[in-house]
């Protein structure tokens, strides 16, 4: 008669061997293994000191700098705004001079307005394509802006592709209904009415709250009526 084998010591013999099998392979690899650890530990111990010691101090040091330049920006001198007065840096500096830390990144959008203002429409491009974000409202403005700098370029087709971009890929009720508006404009331009009316259509059914809502119906009235 064939002895019986009891499922639970069976479990508990593949455990322990298991375990057997492991500890031998860390015995063999000792060395190996305590390398790859240290290695570890310096990697986080440099990245900690680089972050304390370098980004940190780096980051507060563009923020204080770019200061004068946003006080220029909140009064509309564009001009000293971007290039600076002769003392202070301007966005363009920061931009370059501290282009590792957020304030740097976020120079470049503040730059890119400042060219749309005075007219510098192609650098404003250049400027925003430095510019990173993940929030969702900052990227669509910053994908709108280059919708706006091309239109003033006379690249309608391209400006209006940047809208759409705006618009659909961070979904949100208050950039989506402002950025499908410019479409909108666009296509009444090139007297597109029929793609003008659905877009009207769309923001007053998709977003009544928005403040292009409140409008809407003239625009719709007006399309309809052609």
């Amino acid at each position: 008669m064939a002895k019986k084998v009891n499922k639970t010591d069976e479990k508990f013999a593949n455990v322990e061997e298991n375990l057997s099998k492991a500890g031998l392979y860390v015995v063999k690899n000792q060395n190996s293994i305590m390398k790859a650890i240290v290695g570890l530990v310096l990697i986080v111990a440099i990245f900690t000191v680089y972050t304390k010691f370098y980004v940190e101090p780096m980051e507060k040091e563009a923020s204080e700098v770019m200061y004068i330049a946003e006080f220029y920006f909140q009064n509309d001198d564009f001009d000293k705004a971007l290039n600076g007065d002769g003392q202070f840096s301007g966005f363009i500096s920061v931009a370059s001079d501290y282009s590792s830390t957020d304030a740097g990144n976020l120079a470049n959008y503040y730059a890119a307005i400042c060219q749309i203002n005075l007219g510098e429409y192609e650098n404003a491009i250049k400027s925003l394509n430095e510019f990173s974000t993940d929030d969702i409202v900052l990227s669509a403005l910053s994908t709108g802006l280059i919708g706006d700098a091309n239109m003033e370029l006379g690249n309608i087709s391209e400006a209006l592709n940047y809208y759409v971009s705006a618009a659909n890929d961070n979904v949100n009720s208050f950039t989506t209904p402002y950025f499908m508006m410019k479409q909108a404009g666009i296509h009444n331009n090139n007297e597109d009415y029929a793609s003008a009316l659905y877009i009207y259509n769309s923001i007053k059914s998709d977003y009544p709250k928005s403040s292009q809502s409140l409008s809407i119906d003239k625009y719709i009235s007006s399309e309809s009526n052609r």
